[in-house]
């Protein structure tokens, strides 16, 4: 049985909502998984704070429409599952290539973050994004780097002094 022109406003309101607040999505083909399977894909997805729905293609256009994720419009075809990350970024890549690895029937055919429009084989590069703790931590890190420099260098002096007075001072001594 079909959904009523209500259920699908509020499909497309839903969707929507989701899509506007989001960092990245990625479009996949799951023709062939199993109920028993997808729920398995929805588990994972749920702990990792991913969106995950099965949209009609004509109401997944409406949902994009006026959100980062426009660029997708063209791309709707065939029966597909649209990932949403709200979190991290790279959240929905790590989640779909890891399902994928398991379940062949599972195709990422495109994916959009910024606003661009990527191939489904960019998924490695989307699932490799740092997570917001270890952006932070590598942010810390660069900025760490010339301070600790500075300080080694200011430490050298005193120190290359006191050595030469050693070498000075047992010199004298033998």
């Amino acid at each position: 049985m079909g959904l009523s022109l209500e259920q699908k406003k509020a499909m497309v309101q839903e969707v929507a909502a989701v899509a506007q607040q989001a960092h990245s999505a990625v479009a996949a083909e799951y023709r062939g998984l199993s109920a028993v399977t997808m729920d398995g894909l929805r588990n994972a997805a749920r702990k990792e704070k991913v969106y995950l729905r099965v949209v009609k293609n004509t109401l997944a256009r409406r949902a994009v429409e006026g959100t980062p994720f426009e660029c997708m419009r063209e791309g709707f075809s065939g029966p597909l599952l649209l990932a949403f990350s709200q979190d991290d970024p790279g959240a929905v890549g790590r989640v779909l290539k890891d399902f994928s690895r398991t379940n062949d029937k599972l195709v990422i055919k495109f994916i959009a973050l910024g606003g661009a429009l990527l191939p489904g084989s960019e998924i490695d590069r989307l699932a490799k994004m740092p997570t917001r703790d270890e952006a932070l931590a590598l942010l810390m890190a660069t900025m760490r780097a010339p301070i600790q420099k500075l300080a080694q260098t200011l430490n050298e002096v005193p120190g290359k002094l006191v050595r030469t007075v050693a070498a000075v001072k047992d010199a004298k001594q033998s």
